[in-house]
């Protein structure tokens, strides 16, 4: 199957408790699916249905009208288009992670 680089960010209303819920259930499932690059984005290696899946699984749990999801489908050429500048060290989800 061909995988691409999928960027999902978010935007939780955390004023209540049920937001800072949402939150904490959309953070676990993203960590998932790849790794957090910022606090609210993820970037993820997806193959079709696993991004149908997890777009299917963050619009249950978020509140419509006061939440917001976006999903970017950069490609599978996508280390040419993704450029990191700064101290957050972020690896490469594609290589094993040796511990």
């Amino acid at each position: 199957m061909n995988e691409i680089l999928v960027i999902i960010t978010y935007d939780v209303n955390t004023q209540t408790s049920a937001g800072k819920a949402r939150l904490r259930k959309v953070a676990k499932q993203c960590l998932n699916y790849g790794q957090r690059v910022q606090n609210s984005v993820f970037e993820c290696i997806l193959d079709a249905a696993q991004a149908k899946m997890i777009e299917n699984k963050l619009e249950r749990i978020i509140d419509k009208e006061s939440d917001s999801l976006r999903f970017y489908y950069i490609g599978d050429h996508y280390k040419n288009k993704v450029r990191h500048i700064g101290s957050k060290v972020v690896f490469d989800i594609e290589e094993p992670l040796v511990l």
